[in-house]
């Protein structure tokens, strides 16, 4: 069996410090932009504004807790992930803390462009006056 030189020469192959200094750079580079997507996606996820509201319990279920702030009543709804500090009873005072996404976006035209159901009104003519 005939085995071509090049072959045999990168079986033999050992590697110096020329290739250990690549492969630190390497590993360098991917580290950084390993760093600069997780940050990047952190960033993205942070974009919600969160509120505080701090009222009187008026109902509790696994789903939903409503609470009572200044006359009116709040209804949220609670998640697995929802991380509940002491025991939400009716009469206790809560603090909440939450963030508001939306569930459904509706877009109609904007109120100065024509509207295409707009009906136009045919325009009339004035009636002839009466002859004597």
């Amino acid at each position: 069996m005939n085995i071509p030189p090049t072959f045999v020469k990168v079986l033999r192959f050992k590697p110096g410090p020329a290739l250990n200094a690549m492969m630190k750079t390497k590993l360098l580079l991917s580290l950084i932009g390993a760093v600069s997507l997780t940050a990047s996606s952190a960033a993205l996820a942070a974009g919600a504004k969160s509120y505080q509201v701090t009222g009187t319990i008026l109902e509790v279920k696994p789903t939903m807790i409503a609470v009572q702030k200044d006359g009116d009543r709040l209804e949220m709804d609670l998640d697995p992930q929802t991380k509940v500090t002491g025991e939400l009873k009716v009469g206790s005072t809560v603090t909440i803390t939450y963030v508001m996404s939306a569930t459904k976006a509706d877009a109609s035209a904007a109120s100065g462009a024509p509207s295409a159901a707009k009906k136009e009104e045919p325009v009339s003519s004035p009636s002839p006056a009466p002859t004597p």
